[in-house]
């Protein structure tokens, strides 16, 4: 197993169809085109905004962005977010997860991000369990979603 960057590997097409299935609810005129262009940009950088993919071999198991919006709607609720947190459904249950988010986490450190906000549904508690503090609710298209963040390490030069 491996995350490399999207920037690394040729899987924005299959990544956008993942996306847009599982999010696009959430977000008004998201369309599966805008979720391509959003990760074809993210595969031109290795910096913020940015997606790191989990790999088994060269079979692709999930991924996560690291972006500086993740919906109009909350502007003001935080400057860099954690997003798009998604491992496809028979790799679940086995830690791919938790692996993702915290090397997102590494590198918004490395890249000099104090802290790191994410909204989302129902994954509270796995969130808790990494670290994240819940701080409010609010709606996105009629979804109760939950606002958390995690204050990361301030990062040392060598």
């Amino acid at each position: 197993m491996r995350i490399d960057f999207l920037a690394d590997q040729r899987h924005v097409a299959q990544l956008a169809s993942w996306h847009h299935a599982e999010w696009e609810r959430l977000y008004s005129d998201w369309t599966l085109e805008a979720a391509t262009a959003e990760l074809e940009d993210h595969a031109r950088r290795r910096t913020i905004p940015t997606t790191l993919c989990l790999l088994d071999d060269e079979h692709l198991l999930g991924s996560v962005s690291v972006v500086l919006e993740d919906a109009p709607e909350l502007q003001g609720e935080g400057d860099v977010w954690l997003a798009s947190l998604y491992v496809i459904p028979g790799a679940r249950g086995h830690g791919h997860g938790a692996r993702l988010v915290r090397a997102a986490v590494a590198m918004a450190t490395e890249q000099g991000v104090t802290r790191l906000n994410l909204f989302t549904a129902d994954q509270v508690g796995f969130y808790e369990r990494l670290g994240w503090s819940l701080r409010g609710h609010t709606m996105l298209r009629g979804t109760r979603v939950n606002l958390m963040d995690c204050a990361l390490p301030v990062a040392h030069a060598a």
